[in-house]
């Protein structure tokens, strides 16, 4: 039995058992909406306001009671290698062995599955500085961008400042850039073309990686449609990186496969095309199904939420958590409210980290989103843009 008279909490520990008590039913308490109490208000209030505390706090122990590193351990390493291994192997054999046009056609698939692979799982990281504590390291792990067509640059500054910064804002989040082609967010104008967006989307998302390495980098170097953009002073060594990754990029790609190898022109552009259909569509869905989906809010601001955990709690998505091969795949983007909690954090641990951002949003009663599959994460996106081109 309990006295009628309720002690004050003093400290946050103490609101924090005081809250978990109210929560999880360790005292007999009346939660009958019409004998409802001050008090019982002031612990949600004050459970709300605790909840990115408490969250946050979990988190870090993860690693300080374990002793280990956020950063790159012994899994990651592994795939380090194994991707560089992959995308190295398809082109030496490419040059080294006699084959026909077809033995050509899957070993150059196999090195633009490569490249995915080191978008997703390295390249993303790296930029992240989540791979080592070491700047050099992640520096230069960042070149893979390049390898790969992309301004690691341009990259930088469009995702963390154009994106994890505004998370489903309009007209700030990068990500919800349609080029006028495609709405993702109630508060972009709609076309009557929209109204068939949730069909075409996908053969549109299929050129996203063409666009980025052919149109998207220099229109941002050289006209800039962010603000933000507008205002940046590039250094010139990021102009001459720029050049130099697309030559490197069109040259051992395009150029040397017909002048070395003397493979058809019509042959190689194939291939070339085929990656980039491969690479544009994985890449696009891994990304827009975390953000872009039905159950996904689009803030109105950044002001909107009053402390930015509920922001990313409101407008992230996680999907297939319990599938390790998703996540080994999509270098843990499927835990994307742990990335953007925890972006500082290599991606191969956030499975547990995950665990504890479910558990813990339970227990305070906060909205929690995900998908079980990536199949149904898919789904949802495309729900979501029928939605948004068929109704203001």
């Amino acid at each position: 039995m309990t006295s009628g008279v309720q002690t004050v909490p003093r400290t946050a520990e103490e609101m924090e058992d005081l809250v978990m008590r109210e929560r999880t039913g360790d005292e007999a308490v009346d939660r009958d909406p019409a004998r409802a109490t001050a008090g019982d208000s002031a612990v949600d209030a004050a459970g709300r306001a605790l909840f990115p505390k408490v969250l946050r706090r979990r988190l870090e122990e993860y690693f300080t009671s374990r002793g280990i590193s956020p950063k790159a351990n012994r899994a990651m390493w592994v795939k380090i290698v194994a991707g560089m291994a992959l995308l190295a192997g398809s082109w030496i054999a490419i040059y080294a062995v006699r084959m026909g046009p077809g033995a050509f056609v899957a070993l150059y698939v196999l090195g633009g599955l490569a490249q995915t692979f080191l978008l997703l799982n390295i390249a993303h990281d790296s930029n992240h500085n989540a791979i080592s504590s070491r700047p050099w390291v992640n520096k230069t792990l960042n070149y893979v961008f390049d390898l790969c067509g992309i301004s690691s640059y341009m990259w930088r500054i469009l995702h963390h400042r154009g994106h994890h910064s505004c998370i489903n804002i309009h007209g700030e989040d990068d990500a919800l850039t349609g080029r006028g082609l495609l709405r993702f967010t109630p508060h972009e104008p709609r076309t009557r073309a929209q109204r068939f967006q949730h069909i075409y989307a996908l053969g549109l998302y299929a050129v996203f990686s063409l666009d980025y390495v052919f149109v998207r980098d220099f229109e941002c170097f050289f006209f800039p449609g962010h603000e933000y953009l507008r205002r940046a002073r590039h250094p010139a060594r990021e102009y001459a990186t720029l050049l130099a990754g697309k030559a490197l990029y069109v040259t051992y790609m395009l150029i040397l496969p017909v002048v070395v190898l003397g493979r058809s022109v019509w042959l190689v552009a194939g291939a070339f095309l085929l990656v980039h259909l491969i690479i544009g569509l994985s890449v696009a869905l891994v990304f827009q199904t975390t953000h872009t989906v039905a159950s996904t809010h689009f803030p109105s601001s950044r002001d909107e939420f009053e402390n930015g955990v509920y922001h990313i709690f409101a407008t992230t998505a996680d999907y297939a958590t319990s599938n390790p091969v998703v996540g080994w795949l999509t270098g843990g983007l499927n835990h994307h409210v742990a990335h953007h909690l925890c972006s500082y954090v290599c991606h191969t641990h956030y499975a547990p980290l995950t665990r504890i951002v479910a558990q813990t949003a339970a227990e305070f009663g906060i909205p929690y989103r995900q998908n079980r599959t990536m199949a149904g994460a898919i789904r949802h996106h495309l729900m979501l843009l029928r939605q948004l081109g068929q109704a203001d």
